[in-house]
């Protein structure tokens, strides 16, 4: 009999104890404190570290009781990335739920070699007062630089223009811009040729190799001979619906632009798109010296590289027209 006792009472102390963390771990950690603080969920924070960080900045009491809550209310898919507006005045169920409502900022990913109206269309998808048409009109081709931002859902074209450009000032620093004297060129020269560089390159391995081709090419001198600037002159392709015509024809090749590296000498007119940091820096690395003038893809998108033309026709032989 004493020891079913022993037994009950141990249950309900251990019970209470549950309780009073509990209760414990629900209470605001500072019912007075009202002051408003920015807590920001990044893309792909699993739930554990969205709860870590919450205690690291002191809104939620118990880490435990937390991973509960958000359990009982069913609510793991419905957290959102992004910013958001806590005090440490609420309590953990509201801080849960204010974790599932939409934000005044978002995260929105811009990746490298995209053109201008590639990254209008991704922000047209997450803002909602956003005019794609105003900022294809005045954003400037290769200077707005790929990254993820956390904005405003009310930012418009001029908003994310200076963004991406300031960011570009930041990234392609003065160190950077000293670098690029090496070989000859002005930083203009350099973004155009990053921008080849990265619709042409698929792999990072890729990148210096074709830079230094270019380079060459253009120092021998030799058209440039790049499909991703016919793909560019030629525009959007509706029934691919792309912006990258995919195959080429010769006759795509003849196509009249002053983008069009088969057709014109140097450089094309402008970037072709907007390059990250990584097929800038191959560029300003880029060695004029190397013995490859030639590269072609296979279609899986591996490069294979010749010295000459003639073992550049067997690459052609060998690696595309071979089905």
């Amino acid at each position: 009999m004493k020891k079913i006792l022993f037994i009950i009472v141990f249950l309900i102390t251990i019970v209470g104890s549950a309780y009073i963390v509990y209760r414990e771990g629900v209470l605001p950690v500072n019912s007075v404190d009202t002051a408003p603080l920015t807590f920001i969920v990044h893309k792909g924070d699993t739930i554990n570290t969205i709860i870590n960080n919450l205690a690291m900045d002191r809104l939620i009491r118990n880490r435990i009781v937390m991973y509960g809550i958000i359990r009982k209310l069913g609510i793991e898919r419905d957290i959102q990335a992004g910013s958001f507006k806590l005090t440490r005045s609420m309590d953990a169920y509201e801080v849960a739920q204010a974790l599932t409502k939409a934000t005044d900022d978002v995260w929105v990913t811009v990746r490298e070699g995209l053109r201008k109206e590639e990254i209008a269309d991704v922000f047209a998808k997450d803002l909602p007062t956003f005019v794609p048409s105003e900022f294809i009109s005045k954003a400037d081709e290769g200077y707005l630089f790929p990254d993820t931002y956390l904005v405003p859902r009310s930012a418009d074209a001029d908003f994310m223009i200076s963004l991406m450009t300031d960011t570009y000032k930041s990234k392609v620093n003065q160190s950077l811009r000293d670098k690029m004297k090496t070989n000859n060129l002005t930083e203009k020269d350099v973004i155009i040729l990053a921008s080849l560089v990265e619709r042409e390159a698929i792999s990072t391995v890729d990148r210096q190799p074709i830079a230094s081709i270019l380079l060459r090419r253009l120092q021998e001198p030799m058209r440039l001979q790049v499909d991703a600037t016919v793909q560019y002159s030629l525009g959007y392709q509706r029934i691919q619906k792309s912006w990258w015509k995919r195959p080429l024809l010769l006759d795509d090749l003849k196509v009249e632009s002053p983008y069009n590296t088969y057709t014109n000498d140097g450089l094309p007119k402008g970037p072709i798109c907007n390059p990250g940091l990584a097929a800038i820096e191959a560029v300003i690395n880029a060695d004029s010296s190397t013995q490859n003038l030639f590269y072609v893809h296979d279609a899986k998108g591996n490069v294979y590289f010749a010295k000459t033309y003639n073992e550049h026709l067997l690459n052609v032989e060998k690696y595309v027209d071979a089905k």
